[in-house]
């Protein structure tokens, strides 16, 4: 699909965790206010001790609102573990562990929820609160769950993810509640604006990260009819992935691990691919597949990267910045 009918219109960014997130942040580093939706992947989320966890859109939350941890990659910068110390002295599960800053935002979001108000809701108050000015959505205010086949038996996702730390080999990948699960308001929204621009879809995990948003219902028959550009960053740098259980879960899906294979498994979606200039040799194949492909640096390490990165997409698309 040819470049953007708005090109100073609005940007809808799909986005999972930690690769999705800085993606996301640079793209709200260059759009002004009002041009970009952040619709994030709740596939993840889980009540942990009483609390309901949501990690991609923190992910998403803390990068934006400048408080993620780059060095560990995950969670919030300066965390401490002392309520997760205490927690373990009185016998509570240690195996997924919340930091004291991250606990404020659990216990922000859980009381909120149990008093009536929407993920979506919550989320908008939370983001507020700490100066974002970009829409960052649920993918559903309706609960969908992330689970994985394996081996040894049905997994919920952070069990895999963190508790077996993705030891089972994985044989298939469901999302509990869909179909049933709705697009979030601020989701509806941005998918059905009159100036939209282009649909980005940020480097996440497309098993565990993307498709839990397109088995939202509506969402993929959406997409498929749209108007506008679809650009992908693929999540592979040299046929890995940077972080995650991504290179091991495409090779026991019978998957190649490989842009092709991410280009395959976007068919239908996504009019370009946007890969490593270390990977730089996938283009022609790639685009015999029909996708056009944009080579650059994908790895973003600092600010700087994730926003040069945010700027190549855009312009692929022929989205404007300025």
């Amino acid at each position: 699909m040819s470049g953007a009918l708005h090109p100073r219109g609005h940007v809808l960014a799909l986005s999972g965790g930690v690769g999705g997130a800085k993606l996301a942040a640079g793209l709200a580093a260059v759009l002004p206010a009002g041009r970009l939706t952040i619709a994030v992947n709740t596939g993840d989320d889980f009540e942990h001790l009483g609390l309901t966890v949501c990690p991609d859109i923190d992910s998403v939350v803390y990068a934006l609102a400048g408080l993620n941890d780059t060095e560990r990659g995950w969670g919030v910068a300066d965390e401490r573990w002392r309520a997760m110390d205490m927690l373990g002295k009185l016998g509570e599960a240690q195996w997924f562990n919340l930091g004291d800053r991250d606990l404020g935002m659990h216990i922000a979001r859980s009381w909120r929820l149990r008093d009536g108000q929407s993920l979506s809701e919550v989320t908008a108050r939370l983001t507020g609160e700490l100066g974002i000015v970009h829409p960052v959505v649920p993918m559903s205010d309706t609960p969908v769950r992330t689970q994985v086949e394996t081996e040894e038996g049905l997994l919920e996702f952070q069990r895999y993810f963190v508790g077996e730390q993705c030891r089972p080999v994985a044989r298939s990948i469901r999302f509990a509640g869909t179909p049933g699960a709705v697009p979030s308001p601020g989701f509806s929204q941005a998918l059905e604006r009159d100036d939209l621009a282009a649909v980005v879809i940020c480097p996440s995990n497309p098993y565990l990260s993307v498709d839990p948003i397109m088995a939202v219902d509506g969402v993929r028959d959406v997409l498929l009819s749209r108007r506008v550009p679809c650009i992908a960053v693929s999540p592979l740098v040299g046929g890995k992935a940077l972080k995650g259980p991504l290179t091991k879960l495409i090779e026991e899906l019978g998957k190649a691990s490989d842009n092709a294979s991410i280009a395959q498994h976007y068919r239908g979606l996504v009019d370009q691919l946007v890969i490593d200039e270390c990977d730089a040799a996938d283009a022609e194949g790639l685009r015999e597949l029909g996708v056009s492909v944009t080579v650059t640096q994908t790895v973003m390490r600092e600010a700087a990267d994730r926003e040069m990165l945010a700027r190549e997409v855009l312009a692929a698309v022929g989205v404007e910045t300025d």
